[in-house]
């Protein structure tokens, strides 16, 4: 578990939600529940305490220099990917704006490494679960898929006592 003052930089997904109910329906442990269905962008960020005006504003820079013309980016969940305890549904379509933050804070490697420097974006719907409950996951959130969405924006979440808090929220627009 992380530490209080751990951040990450994600995009939420409202209309994924339900493949996380679909999750917990198997095995509520498979889920985080007081984390909405996101894509993560980049975890671990910076640490809560270095956040500030300058650092949000760099962060949004790297967002606009790679987020596509207009202030929305359509995506599409498609497909389920299942290994050992984790299933996932990728979104590819918000490959460039996560590469874009990894180069902007380079130092800061995505989720301690364990997945390499410029790991794929998901949605996780399974976590920390047995393998043969992850694919009884997949199994379930296949058949709610595909969903349409859209990212309109993105936001940094901050570890805190009390859970996950939204620290701000960073418009795909200039």
């Amino acid at each position: 578990m992380p530490a209080p003052g751990t951040t990450a930089v994600l995009a939420l997904l409202p209309d994924a939600e339900p493949l996380l109910e679909l999750a917990s329906e198997v095995d509520a442990r498979a889920v985080r529940p007081e984390v909405p269905a996101h894509a993560t962008l980049l975890y671990p960020w910076l640490s809560a305490d270095r956040i500030d005006a300058r650092e949000l504003e760099r962060l949004r820079a790297a967002l606009l220099r790679a987020a596509p013309e207009g202030d929305r980016i359509p995506v599409r969940l498609a497909e389920v990917e299942q290994a050992g305890a984790f299933a996932g549904v990728p979104v590819p379509e918000l490959r460039a704006l996560a590469t874009a933050v990894r180069a902007a804070y380079p130092e800061q490697v995505p989720y301690g490494g364990r997945f390499g420097q410029d790991p794929p974006v998901h949605v996780t719907v399974s976590l920390d679960a047995t393998a043969h409950t992850a694919a009884e996951i997949a199994r379930h959130v296949t058949g709610r898929l595909p969903i349409s969405s859209e990212v309109s924006a993105v936001h940094v979440v901050a570890l805190t006592p009390d859970g996950w808090q939204i620290l701000a929220e960073l418009p795909l627009t200039a």
